[in-house]
């Protein structure tokens, strides 16, 4: 167990900094799910850039490597185009 004051709040930081990026991971988790199942364009247009902006928040504050921001915002892409 932690000995100095400092290590104590260190461990709550940490625990609330991991509960906000579960919370934030599963909410664009759940958004890329719904756009996925989405089968109108015109919905699957407006929701893309919401999900995308998700996306891009989570790997501007490490949630997500940048890498994996970047391959699923190409295949939600295809995805939505593909749409007829």
């Amino acid at each position: 167990m932690a000995n100095h004051k400092s290590a104590l709040k260190r461990i709550r930081q940490n625990v609330a900094k991991r509960l906000r990026n579960r919370y934030y991971h599963k909410t664009a988790r759940t958004a890329v799910k719904a756009l996925r199942g989405e089968e109108d364009k015109a919905a699957a247009t407006e929701q893309l850039s919401k999900v995308i902006s998700l996306v891009d928040r989570l790997a501007k504050k490490n949630i997500i490597h940048k890498n994996k921001a970047a391959n699923l915002k190409s295949k939600l892409t295809k995805h939505v185009n593909k749409l007829a």
